[in-house]
């Protein structure tokens, strides 16, 4: 298939158990199937590319539902690019699921992680604090001396500090499919994929 990749939602973590009896830590995803919504090419869009469609929806606006016109009476909630080897036998409105994979091969998992909120400098970087003695009661989760003396006389861009955690884009790349469900279109992949349950993610082969 000259599609590399699919959109899935993680269904959540289990143990799967191979021929030779060894346990291993799988991630479940619910790997499409998706639609081709449209098929971008070098000669009008300047590179090779497909656009997938995944999970309908009863309603959309018209925009949307222009866009969508092509690949049928179907509407999605999600659309996302995935790269192509060759465009040549990929049509608008045509089906991939989960037999683009094979068990064994390796593959990327791209998602958004779990958003933690504004959290401190010991959760969010793992600083251990300052000492619980010598008079210091308040500062046991204090993040420390953030100055850079009077020259240049502010804090430096890029200072670990308290802020907003989490709900960031990351890709986990080179796990290994376990079990490929066709019939129920479900993905088993040794590891850990980023994002909450229900979340979306991008699974793709490993270049």
């Amino acid at each position: 298939m000259p599609v590399k990749g699919l959109l899935a939602k993680k269904i959540g973590t289990t143990e799967f158990f191979r021929e030779d009896g060894e346990a291993v830590c799988v991630t479940a995803v619910l790997a499409g199937p998706c639609t081709v919504t449209q098929v971008k090419t070098a000669e009008t869009d300047g590179y090779d590319g497909v656009q997938l469609g995944f999970e309908e929806v009863r309603n959309l606006d018209n925009p949307q539902k222009g866009h969508l016109s092509k690949a049928g009476d179907k509407l999605f909630r999600y659309l996302r690019e995935v790269e192509a080897e060759e465009i040549d036998g990929v049509e608008v409105g045509q089906e991939i699921d989960t037999s683009i994979f094979e068990v064994g091969e390796r593959v990327d998992a791209t998602g958004l992680t779990k958003g933690r909120g504004f959290q401190g400098g010991v959760k969010r970087h793992g600083f251990h604090g300052g000492p619980k003695t010598h008079g210091q009661s308040d500062r046991h989760r204090a993040p420390g001396s953030i100055g850079a003396g009077s020259s240049p006389g502010h804090v430096i861009k890029g200072m670990r500090m308290a802020g907003h955690m989490g709900d960031a884009r990351r890709t986990i790349r080179n796990l290994e499919v376990v079990l490929a469900d066709t019939d129920r279109n479900i993905l088993f992949i040794r590891g850990a994929v980023p994002g909450a349950h229900n979340s979306l993610l991008v699974i793709r082969k490993s270049r």
